[in-house]
């Protein structure tokens, strides 16, 4: 009763004064559709740099950018490195012989490097880029800046460690070290494999979401929440092809999905930190798409006054592993290499050297390197489907994917054994039949016939076309949809090798 009298008298001077009391908070949701998603690279141009055969150093980048395969010059430098290749077949390569006889030479000399340079290993029957630990370290450029985008993930303050555009020390970003000065990644909103994977995203390869819920206020919450997952739904692109705000959009509680707990302070949402984190994975192919699967992974939203747009992060540890085959093999290595400038087999060491993160107890190595990716939004309405629901599969596509998810496993099966492993049958990383239709007019054909070596499968025809392949070849739309691989016979257990490869005359599955 005294206590009722007293807040009541409370109550009644407050009213006397014309002092109100703050409105009850409520339940709040806000939601925002992904429209870019690439890795969290910086980018340090030079303004006074002359553009050559060379890609721009930039300031992050002092010793250039990957320049492999660039050039003839280039090429024959890779080619070079094996031991077991003749003078006249490295001077060939790298400038075939009466190119300018052909019908298509800048086709004719692709694949004919193509080929070349996706087999380099210690033997020449060994495929680079399934084995690339079975060839030296052609060397690769990394970043020397300081400034990297991410987050402390591992709680320590190292010499290593970047400093945040910010002033934040320890943040902990070793995928933009190991390959931020690679050709296709570096630009400043232009890069070509940026706008390739959010032009695909765009366009309904995937899509991804955030909502963000609270019970405070929206730009100011100490107990809020994060959702990110995928979603069935293509995005919606105004007039101009830009992302449309305000659209719904149903988010799947699927492999995809994570729900964490998260602050808001001014508009900045920081979540916790998690032992696995799950989102859509950077894609510009069907094979690649899947779960990124961060391991102590972490989001960070920026949200704008008005609510309508933003910026963020995403960041953890990924298997280096999974990162490596999943760019590698979404063409194949020697088109990355040519095409792109990067060399994968370079990519490979990188990783692995700057893998710091997911230690294994097994091997004593690192299994994880810390990544961080750099995603805008824009607002949308977030919605749960009617029912429970899966990612779909595009079922023409599910047969490639399958090929994709071999070549990976059989990647990662031989850095682990140091044992070479075959070219699992489907991929296009066997390079059959277009080199070989491509060199018909080349005086030169039968020295590259002989020499360029390629894995074989039984049932050949005369074009060279395993069995597999067939169906492969007729499809009208150019293999889109190749056939489904078969089930590769195991290698003969044989003697591993050391951390740095194997040296000649050593035993292999290829011996």
């Amino acid at each position: 009763m005294i206590l009722q009298k007293r807040l009541l008298l409370s109550a009644m001077a407050l009213a006397m004064t014309g002092v109100t009391q703050p409105a009850a908070a409520a339940p709040w949701v806000r939601g925002y559709v992904v429209g870019a998603y690439e890795y969290a690279f910086r980018y340090g141009g030079r303004p006074d740099y002359s553009r050559g055969a060379e890609i721009e150093p930039g300031i992050d980048c002092e010793h250039g950018a990957s320049t492999h395969f660039a050039n003839d010059s280039q090429t024959k430098i890779a080619v070079a490195r094996q031991k077991w290749r003749s003078p006249q077949e490295i001077d060939w390569i790298s400038k075939p012989p009466g190119l300018d006889d052909v019908r298509a030479p800048v086709l004719t000399r692709f694949w004919i490097w193509n080929r070349a340079v996706a087999y380099r290993g210690y033997k020449k029957e060994i495929e680079t880029y399934v084995n690339p630990w079975a060839t030296d370290d052609p060397g690769q450029p990394q970043v020397t800046s300081r400034i990297g985008d991410g987050f402390n993930l591992d709680g320590r303050i190292k010499p290593s460690d970047f400093v945040s555009p910010d002033g934040e020390k320890g943040i902990d970003n070793n995928l933009y070290r190991a390959w931020g000065c690679d050709a296709p990644w570096r630009g400043n909103g232009n890069a070509t494999l940026d706008l390739r994977a959010n032009d695909k995203m765009q366009d309904g390869l995937y899509t991804m979401v955030f909502r963000v819920s609270g019970n405070q206020d929206p730009m100011n919450d100490s107990d809020a929440t994060v959702e990110v997952g995928y979603l069935p739904d293509k995005i919606v692109k105004d007039a101009r092809g830009n992302v449309s705000v305000d659209y719904s959009y149903r988010i799947l509680k699927s492999a995809q999905y994570t729900k964490l707990k998260a602050t808001i302070k001014n508009g900045v949402v920081e979540s916790e930190q998690i032992e696995h984190l799950h989102t859509p994975r950077i894609a510009w192919f069907y094979d690649q798409t899947g779960d990124t699967n961060f391991t102590k992974g972490k989001i960070r939203l920026n949200i704008a006054p008005d609510g309508h747009t933003g910026t963020g992060l995403i960041g953890g540890y990924r298997n280096w592993r999974d990162l490596y085959a999943e760019n590698t093999f979404a063409q194949d290595g020697g088109q990355q290499g040519i095409r792109e400038h990067e060399d994968h087999v370079a990519l490979y060491y990188a990783l692995r050297r700057n893998a710091d993160g997911m230690p294994n107890p097994k091997t004593g190595k690192n299994d994880g390197i810390s990544s961080v990716y750099r995603i805008k939004f824009a607002s949308a309405f977030v919605v749960d489907p009617d029912g429970p629901m899966e990612v779909p599969k595009l079922v023409r596509e599910e047969e490639r994917k399958a090929v994709f998810e071999a070549i990976k496993a059989s990647t990662i099966r031989g850095t682990e054994t140091r044992v070479p492993q075959l070219v699992p049958p489907g991929t296009t990383e066997f390079g059959a039949g277009i080199t070989e239709g491509l060199l018909t007019d080349l005086p030169s054909k039968d020295f590259f016939l002989k020499t360029l070596y390629r894995q074989h499968y039984p049932g050949e025809d005369a074009d060279g076309y395993p069995k597999w392949m067939q169906e492969y070849r007729r499809h009208p739309e150019g293999g889109i949809a190749p056939p489904k691989p078969q089930p590769q016979q195991p290698a003969k257990p044989q003697q591993q090798v050391n951390e740095d490869g194997a040296a000649p005359g050593r035993k292999t599955a290829l011996n």
